[in-house]
């Protein structure tokens, strides 16, 4: 596999920047806050490369439940993730994953529609976060990729941020009840050219790119230098 072809000026980033409610504000630092710098000793690494404004697709490996709403706050800009539509039947629950920038998609609707509300997200100017295997890996690591993040940015020619969560796979293991206090990493890397076409080949190679950088910035000592 070649080396990303990350590059640090993106064509098009639009100057949209949605306004952040009082609700995200609440959730983010006084609720994600103690968890995520306390009691997971948390840090962001390369926060810098994340731009503050317009539409980007923010793609991570995902090892446990952890992962939005550490995203969301670490990342310093409501992060806008799918959810599962009953979850919108809850009175106050609607509330806040709404105003934390979630939006529902049906169970066992088709990809259309999820695309079409993604990509929806992207044009108002949110930072749209993919998890790139779509479902939670044991291991932490991107295993099996898919091409919906490629896509995303395609049909919107937004720019893609991969970001590599560290250890969160182990300090909430999937088919756990409860976590375990290990500290918890997130490296930012490059940004990321959407594909060119939204041809197969070129959704499959911007697909492996995404893989190889967020792979790779799990593999360069993170894991050994954070303390179980």
């Amino acid at each position: 596999m070649e080396p990303s072809r990350a590059v640090k000026g993106v064509k098009k980033i639009n100057k949209i920047r949605p306004r952040q409610s009082f609700v995200y504000f609440c959730v983010s630092y006084l609720l994600v806050f103690p968890v995520f710098r306390l009691l997971f000793r948390g840090k962001t690494i390369g926060i810098t490369k994340l731009p503050k404004v317009g539409g980007i697709v923010v793609v991570s490996n995902h090892g446990s439940h952890l992962d939005p709403p550490i995203l969301g706050h670490a990342l310093g800009r409501p992060v806008a993730f799918m959810a599962k539509s009953e979850l919108f039947r809850i009175p106050i629950l609607s509330k806040i994953i709404s105003a934390c920038g979630a939006y529902p998609v049906k169970r066992g609707a088709g990809d259309r529609e999820a695309l079409r509300t993604a990509s929806n997200r992207l044009i108002d100017g949110w930072a749209t976060g993919v998890f790139l295997d779509g479902t939670r890996q044991e291991n932490g690591r991107v295993n099996d990729p898919k091409a919906g993040a490629a896509l995303l940015a395609a049909r919107t020619g937004c720019p893609i941020l991969p970001v590599a969560i560290v250890n969160s796979h182990r300090a909430f293991p999937k088919g756990s009840l409860l976590p375990r206090f290990v500290s918890i990493h997130l490296k930012v890397g490059e940004l990321i050219q959407p594909p060119p076409t939204r041809k197969r080949e070129d959704l499959t190679s911007t697909t492996k790119e995404i893989q190889l950088a967020i792979n790779s910035m799990l593999d360069k000592g993170l894991i050994q230098q954070i303390r179980n």
